[in-house]
């Protein structure tokens, strides 16, 4: 062998080999040279060579590895110096003040914040008794406005901790060779550049991403879940792969920053630091991902819009209409005062117009959502998630531990039956129970059978149970069997358990007893003295056991051998016949490889492993333990004994989960780190595709993605539900394509490559085991890792909703009424019949308990047979404008005809005609039209009460309109939501507090009613339950149309129709209101 280098002498690169001898190790080196360019054979390399690294370095040999990246005795300190030290620069974060002011951008809270500011202004000229009340109206709405800043800046400071979660994988230490040091030294990472030379050992977080260029142990196994996703931990090695678009997962050569060491030793190259290694790359990322806006939020955004253009124009129409009165002699012939006045009418009808209480109705609706989510193992981060889910058209779902259950169990194996010359038979059995559980059974032909009756699963058994460095243990605080050690090796333990091939009596052990007590009987039978470690060139691992009795000696010394079966049998010359050794053939080798193959490329794609033993292995004190190129010798002249096949298995309740997100109209796509085959035999299995489907154009590879030009990539997308072997990259692009098709997309993950897609995406659900930082990236957390529970969420999410538009329909009713109400008393020149601070109390108090119990009307039992609604759909249709027009106009005229009847008709009232009363601000002493009538009557507080009460009343019933968008209230009764009436009680005796508990009566400019005014309430409020049901009938019988099912498929886009304006609320693809009570 031999390294080439170029030397800089006199400015003049000259090339020259340095010989390296065949077992050179860095161990050696690092004992004997006194800094890293001795170490590596370096006298000098070109300057700048650092700072161009190749970008496939994981391509390279290690000569030209080590000849990129080698450094000189200077070299860390002039890379600190250009380059700064190795961290993550912390993100600039928005100053509070900065934040505060975000949450004024809203033009509806501007709108309030300008309404407040001038009642404040205007309430200083106030005088008399009106002085107090004046402020109380910009002091509430002030109060209102404060409550949403606060809540808004929590929220935003709260997105940030997905970016700072990330530390804790940002190593603090790392150990390096350097020239001021003759042997290692430990270092802060964040001072390692590229080009030091970095060692790390087991149970060490990896400082940097590195080219390993040593192994200093038999094996060297690192997690990179984190990165990957994948909980099986990679064997790594020196040698390079050649593909220069490998993905992470096949980068066997390279340790990247924040995995951990499993196992082994091994020294490497830095060739990234900081914000250019994997995981910085994917913090850059998560910190580019502007957080989207929920449809809900966009949809309340734009009616904020258009609701604040038809305020404006309605408040400019009262001023100007009543120009005319600016000089009437009630407010003293000024008509700067007269226009003050109105002005203040202007301000009344802005509150009246704005629902104030939308905010805090909604939120407490969501929040409701969330605890009943939570007690389907659904954890909401995110408050404006939960309607979000509602919507959800796309599922992306993380194979393992999601759709499966991330427990390696065995459910198939074979050992020999018979053999007669190149004939064979198999005794093939199959193993129930799908978790670390050890409750299953051995069937054989779908019939039971004892293990312990055939001496080949005798062996078997006892070569699983030696052969294995894992345990199972029970978790008493969580009630369930947990892996200790290798998943593979686990699901041996477990077999070994379910096998009990001794008959041992476990019926009478506590379930921490019975977790390894029948591995426990035979390692009691023979002693392991020592373990082959696993390693990549023979693909298996031994142990060599002696009889633990002397009883038992006669028995001998024997290796057990496991492994990948192509390697193992290989090795063996012999196959285990009961308890007889007989040849093995190369027909009968052929035999049993193709049924190994089939296991392994069957319907289910088992992970198979090979069983052996040597009978007559060499005696210990002739083996060389400590040269691991030696084992495969010791590890010959084998005897096969049966094979494994195991797999991750879905959990049982996914399977009705796919069904029933097929029914709603939701695709769900499988996106896994895992091989293609397997990923598409899981999807089988779980009805994603059916048995004999086709899945060409509908499975890709990462690679087979990036490959597509990229109108190819959108379509793609469009229908694929399989995505195998993807990188993080890859998760964040797809779901940038759905979004471009108005996709409302939920994507799972419990990595930190997951986190950037996990933050991109509408929805992104992080599992109860995953990271802090994609749980702090997601929306919501699932504490049970179960696919099940996103369906259960996406359902009450729909339920949400439906809820949501009764609450938003119920308020924007009697907001409507407001308005008309105030508009019709200046249009008509009227006396006032609802001044701002009572306007403020219905919209915050009166409304709100019912609006907020209308949160709990029982959902429809059809909700998940209907098709994800269309983010383009309206919050406000046509038909439902019209609806809020007719009720709220009905609001507002009962409301001044209440206030009218007093003036009017009432047997207490002055009895004024219809003139006097529309001219009222012209009453003055002098005036003939006005003879015999004080003009203090005009400012009695008795018909102002009456229009509060009939406001009320009629938001009372509307709330009782409101269980049901279109069904009648004699097919749903209001005690189907018993919260409803509760709230609707608390709303009325909060009412008459106001009218009858002092000081209140004088602050809200309220009086006493007596039995006849009530009765006169009643009469006026009543009709609007008639003119309801006439509207729901309109709505059942002539606009709603009976849903013809349409074909459903999960190749194209949301197969939901756009609705016209006014089938909008009618149609197939939206909510009909509640059909079932429960």
């Amino acid at each position: 062998m031999g390294l080439f280098f170029l030397l800089a002498l006199k400015g003049f690169p000259i090339l020259f080999s340095l010989p390296f001898p065949s077992n050179f190790s860095l161990r050696h080196q690092a004992q004997t040279s006194s800094s890293p360019k001795q170490l590596l054979g370096l006298t000098c390399i070109p300057p700048g060579s650092i700072d161009n690294l190749p970008v496939s370095i994981h391509r390279l040999l290690l000569a030209q590895a080590s000849w990129h990246l080698a450094i000189l005795t200077d070299r860390p300190y002039t890379c600190l110096k250009k380059r700064g030290l190795g961290i993550h620069q912390p993100l600039r974060c928005k100053t509070i003040w900065e934040l505060v002011a975000e949450q004024f951008e809203d033009l509806l809270v501007r709108i309030l914040l300008l309404a407040a500011c001038i009642s404040f202004v205007l309430a200083w000229f106030e005088e008399g008794e009106e002085t107090v009340t004046a402020f109380v109206e910009p002091f509430v709405i002030l109060l209102i406005l404060i409550a949403n800043a606060i809540v808004g800046v929590w929220q935003e400071r709260n997105a940030e901790n997905a970016i700072e979660a990330l530390k804790e994988y940002e190593p603090e230490m790392g150990k390096v060779y350097r020239s001021d040091r003759k042997s290692v030294q430990r270092i802060k990472a964040r001072e390692l550049v590229p080009g030091d030379i970095a060692e790390v050992a087991v149970g060490d977080k990896v400082p940097a991403d590195i080219r390993i260029i040593s192994i200093k142990s038999t094996t060297l196994r690192v997690d990179q879940s984190i990165l990957t996703g994948e909980s099986v931990s990679v064997i790594k090695h020196t040698d390079p792969v050649p593909d220069p678009r490998a993905v992470n997962q096949d980068k066997k050569n390279m340790l990247f920053s924040g995995t951990n060491i499993g196992a082994g030793k091994a020294v490497g190259i830095v060739i990234a630091t900081g914000v250019s290694t994997e995981i910085g790359k994917i913090r850059d990322e998560m910190a580019a991902t502007e957080q989207e806006k929920t449809p809900l939020q966009q949809k309340l955004d734009e009616f904020g819009e258009q609701l604040s253009k038809v305020i404006s124009l309605i408040c400019v129409a009262v001023w100007l209409i009543n120009i005319g009165h600016f000089n009437d002699p009630v407010h003293g012939g000024s008509w700067i005062r007269g226009a003050i006045y109105y002005f203040k009418i202007a301000v009344a009808l802005a509150v009246a117009a704005i629902p104030e209480g939308l905010p805090a109705v909604i939120t407490t609706c969501l929040a409701l959502g969330t605890r009943r989510m939570a007690k389907k193992n659904a954890i909401v981060r995110s408050l404006p998630s939960v309607e979000t889910l509602g919507c959800t058209s796309v599922i992306c779902s993380d194979k393992t531990g999601t759709l499966t259950t991330n427990q390696m169990s065995v459910c198939k194996m074979f050992v020999i039956d018979k053999v007669d010359g190149d004939m064979c038979s198999l005794n093939e059995f199959s193993i129930t129970g799908s978790t670390y559980a050890p409750e299953g059974e051995v069937m054989k032909n779908d019939k039971q059978v004892k293990a312990g009756q055939y001496d080949g699963l005798v062996e078997l058994a006892t070569i699983c149970a030696l052969c294995n460095d894992s345990s199972l243990d029970f978790n008493e605080s969580k009630g369930i069997y947990e892996k200790v050690g290798e998943a593979t090796e686990t699901a041996l333990t477990c077999l070994v358990e379910k096998m009990n091939v001794f008959n041992t009596d476990v019926r009478s052990l506590s379930k921490v007893e019975r977790a390894n007590a029948c591995n426990a009987v035979i390692k009691q039978l023979m002693k392991k003295e020592f373990t082959l470690e696993f390693s990549r060139d023979r693909k298996s691992m031994s142990v060599y056991c002696s009889p633990a009795k002397a009883s038992r000696a006669a028995v001998g010394n024997k290796m057990f051998v496991k492994g990948a079966p192509e390697g193992v049998i290989d090795r063996c010359n012999y196959v285990r016949v009961g308890t007889t050794r007989v040849p093995l053939t190369p027909v009968v080798k052929e035999h049993i490889m193709g049924v190994i193959k089939e296991y392994g490329t069957g319907r289910d794609t088992l992970r198979c492993l090979a069983l052996a033993t040597r009978d007559t292995p060499p005696k210990r004190e002739d083996m060389v333990l400590e040269d691991s190129t030696k084992f495969v010798d010791y590890e010959m002249d084998l005897t096969f004994v049966g094979c494994v096949g195991m797999l991750d298995p879905p959990r049982k309740e996914v399977m009705g989960s796919i069904q029933l997100c097929r029914e709603a109209g939701i695709r769900v796509i499988m996106i896994t780190g895992d091989n293609k085959g397997t990923a598409i035999a899981i999807c089988r299995r779980i009805g994603i595709f059916k048995e004999d489907e086709n899945v060409s154009g509908r499975a890709y590879t990462g690679r087979e993605f990036d490959d597509l030009p990229l109108s190819e990539q959108r379509e793609a997308c469009k229908r694929a539900c399989c995505f195998a072997r993807v990188e993080p990259t890859h998760k964040s692009k797809i779901v940038e394509f759905l979004q471009g098709f108005d996709e409302i997309t939920a994507m799972t993950g419990d990595g930190v490559n997951d986190a950037p897609a996990l933050k991109k995406a509408e929805i992104g659900i992080a599992m109860g085991s995953g990271t802090a930082v994609a749980k702090t990236a997601s929306e919501m957390v699932l504490a049970d890792d179960n696919f099940s529970t996103i369906v259960s969420a996406v359902e009450e999410g729909r339920a949400i909703y439906n809820n949501m538009k009764q609450f938003i329909r119920y308020l924007i009713s009697s907001n409507v009424g407001e308005v008309v109400c105030i508009f019709l008393t200046a249009a008509l020149g009227l006396p006032e019949a609802l001044i701002p601070v009572q306007l403020l109390w219905v919209n915050l108090v009166t409304d709100g308990l019912p609006a907020t119990a209308l949160g709990f009307n029982p959902p429809d039992l059809d909700i998940m047979n209907r098709p994800p609604r269309s983010p383009k759909e309206p919050l406000i249709s046509g038909w439902l404008f019209f609806r809020y027009l007719a009720i709220g106009g009905y609001v507002g005229a009962a409301t001044v005809g209440a206030a009218a009847w007093w003036f009017l008709y009432a047997e207490d009232g002055p009895g004024v005609s219809y003139y006097q009363l529309s001219h009222f601000m012209q009453c003055t002493e002098h005036n003939p039209d006005f003879e015999g009538l004080e003009c203090e009557i005009f400012e009695s507080s008795v018909p102002m009460t009456m229009a509060l009460s009939v406001l009320v009343t009629i938001e009372m019933c509307n709330a009782l309109n409101s269980l049901s968008e279109n069904q009648s209230l004699v097919r749903m009764p209001p005690w189907v939501n018993i919260w409803l009436l509760g709230s609707i009680c608390l709303s009325m005796s909060l009412h008459f507090v106001i009218l009858y508990v002092d000081p209140l009566p004088m602050i809200f400019k309220l009086t006493h009613l007596d039995i006849h005014h009530w009765m006169v309430v009643l009469k006026i409020s009543l009709p609007v339950i008639l003119l309801d049901e006439l509207l729901k009938f309109i709505a059942r019988n002539y606009l709603e149309r009976k849903p013809s099912s349409p074909p459903f498929s999960w190749v194209g886009l949301n197969p939901c129709p756009h609705p016209t304006p006014f089938e909008a609320f009618s149609s197939s693809c939206l909510f009909k209101g509640v059909r079932s009570t429960r």
